[in-house]
């Protein structure tokens, strides 16, 4: 595995690849790697003839309330789980690299951003676009992986993608859980003893959802009503929100038909985790 910090070094190694006709496939992070990047690197492993794995905390996507600071950082432990999933280069470059600029020109989200984690973290989808047009057009990959459990941000790449005409292939990988339910994430290391005995019943509730509308409830306030009252009477959490959209538009509507997605976001004291389900009514 080649760890690589410049663009420069990048360009050359993607032309040699290109050269070979070889196919690559794309896994950008932000790093703290687990099981759930585990699960993206395994798929693009197996799809691809080389897996590129990327590792930048990008300052664009913290808002000016957000400890860009406080994000976890571990970078010989990702490096160890790269080389375990069979990576081939791992871009890791510095902000200064990715930025040495102040930039004259960056993406701007225009749907799908008032909804969910985006009402709350203006701006926040416009960095995440602006740095992934950026690495798109840097990796130049074949297949670019990301994980269901980020619904709105995969639905606005998947958008991104297609406007700018992107030629790649966006894939979608489930949500990897724990043996509980509970979603991974880097930031379930902040949840106390007992937030973590707690957090699973935000997938329980979730699944009550889905089997509200299974037993032919079709109205979403009803269901969302019936989400929050199980968090409020099982977790210590704050509710941030809990929605019930069309998939991948993002839209409210008043009685379910189609693709859905379910999503939620609850602030414990020192974490806020999301979690979702996608589902067809049909």
């Amino acid at each position: 595995m080649k760890v690589i910090t410049t663009i420069q070094e990048l360009r050359e190694i993607i032309e040699k690849t290109n050269k070979r006709q070889q196919t690559i496939g794309f896994v950008p992070t932000m790093g703290f790697l687990h099981e759930g990047h585990r699960a993206l690197m395994k798929q693009a492993r197996k799809e691809n003839d080389i897996l590129v794995l990327s590792i930048f905390v990008n300052p664009l996507q913290f808002g000016p309330t957000e400890d860009l600071d406080r994000y976890p950082r571990d970078f010989e432990r990702d490096q160890k789980i790269a080389e375990t999933e069979g990576v081939d280069i791992l871009f890791y470059p510095s902000v200064a690299e990715m930025y040495p600029n102040e930039l004259s020109v960056s993406v701007v989200v225009k749907k799908m951003t008032d909804v969910l984690c985006g009402r709350t973290r203006p701006g926040h989808f416009d960095g995440v676009a602006t740095v992934l047009t950026k690495l798109f057009h840097l990796v130049q990959p074949t297949k670019a992986y990301f994980g269901k459990k980020d619904a709105q941000q995969l639905a606005i790449v998947e958008s991104l993608v297609k406007d700018f005409h992107f030629p790649l292939q966006i894939i979608a990988v489930n949500t990897i859980r724990e043996e509980d339910g509970l979603a991974k994430s880097s930031r379930n290391v902040y949840l106390t003893d007992r937030e973590r005995v707690e957090a699973p019943e935000l997938y329980q509730s979730l699944q009550m959802g889905v089997e509200m509308i299974q037993a032919g409830e079709t109205n979403p306030h009803k269901i969302i009503s019936g989400i929050k009252d199980r968090i409020a009477n099982k977790t210590s959490g704050e509710i941030d929100y809990v929605s019930l959209l069309s998939y991948p538009e993002l839209e409210e509507f008043e009685s379910i038909n189609g693709s859905y997605i379910i999503a939620l976001a609850v602030k414990f004291s020192r974490a806020r985790l999301i979690d979702n389900i996608i589902m067809n009514r049909d």
